[in-house]
This record gives structure tokens, C-alpha cells and sequence, in this order.
């Protein structure tokens, strides 16, 4: 074992520590954000978005009325045509 080699690499790899380096300016760093005007308005819209009701109660009580009076009706041709057009438009042939 060659000591000598190992005593150079050890000298190029020894931690050497800096000169005392004076400090003439003082800076002070601040992070800063800018919403653009663009995502205002996407923050606006999600708000809204969020603050409104999931179920449009104007489509869906007559509709509650007319199956709890048991006068819905469902056209079978019209479903299964609604159905198979939903479903080739999700599995384009």
C-alpha cells in the first residue's frame, strides 16, 4: 500500500476554510407573488363555482313530482337511442 498516494488525495480533498470575508452590503431578499389578471378571474370563477348549488332544483322537481305521482314516463326507443350515441361517441367507430 502506497501511503504517500493516499496522504496527496487526502491534501486535494481536505476541507479548507475560506478567509475571513467582510460583509460591505447588506441585502435583504423577499419572495414576492403576482397573480395575473387572468388567474383573478380563474379564482373568481372557482369561488363562484364553488358557492353555487350541484343540483339545478328547477329541472329537477318536476321531474321528483312526476315519479312520486308515478306520471313519469320514459320512452324506451329514445333512451336506448340517446344510449348507443353516447356510447359510439366514446368508442368512435
Amino acid at each position: 500500500m502506497r501511503i504517500e498516494a493516499y496522504n496527496a488525495i487526502s491534501q486535494v480533498y481536505s476541507a479548507k476554510k475560506p478567509a475571513n470575508v467582510s460583509k460591505t452590503n447588506q441585502t435583504s431578499f423577499a419572495d414576492q407573488v403576482q397573480i395575473s389578471s387572468r388567474g383573478k378571474d380563474m379564482q373568481t370563477v372557482r369561488q363562484a363555482v364553488a358557492n353555487s348549488s350541484d343540483v339545478r332544483s328547477e329541472i329537477t322537481e318536476p321531474i321528483k313530482a312526476s315519479i312520486q305521482a308515478g306520471n313519469y314516463r320514459v320512452d324506451n326507443g329514445d333512451f336506448a337511442s340517446r344510449l348507443l350515441a353516447k356510447f359510439e361517441e366514446k368508442y368512435s367507430f
